[in-house]
């Protein structure tokens, strides 16, 4: 378990089942305070997508371009790489 997370107890599930079961309209969120000003928003911040670690065999110049170019943080460069060219064929269809 994470640090600062804590599991919930059977009350709490139950209360965020019921909220989930609820129609947006007949959640009461007059205790909210309403946000005005989003000039300082940042978007993704608290959206971390999970990972898998996994063995992959890379060939020994990819890895060595990542390095010698990105340095710290050259598989997350890797990881990049890998969703820009799924982006760029997403339209195409399997065979």
């Amino acid at each position: 378990m994470k640090k600062g997370i804590s599991k919930l107890t059977g009350q709490q599930k139950a209360e965020l089942e019921a909220l989930a079961s609820m129609p947006d309209d007949q959640i009461n969120t007059q205790a909210v305070p309403e946000q005005r000003d989003w000039r300082d928003a940042q978007r993704g911040v608290f959206f971390r997508p999970m990972k898998q670690q996994i063995t992959l065999r890379l060939d020994a110049d990819l890895i060595f371009w990542f390095k010698t170019r990105i340095g710290d943080g050259y598989q997350t460069s890797i990881n990049n790489a890998l969703r820009e060219y799924i982006a760029h064929h997403a339209h195409e269809t399997q065979p």
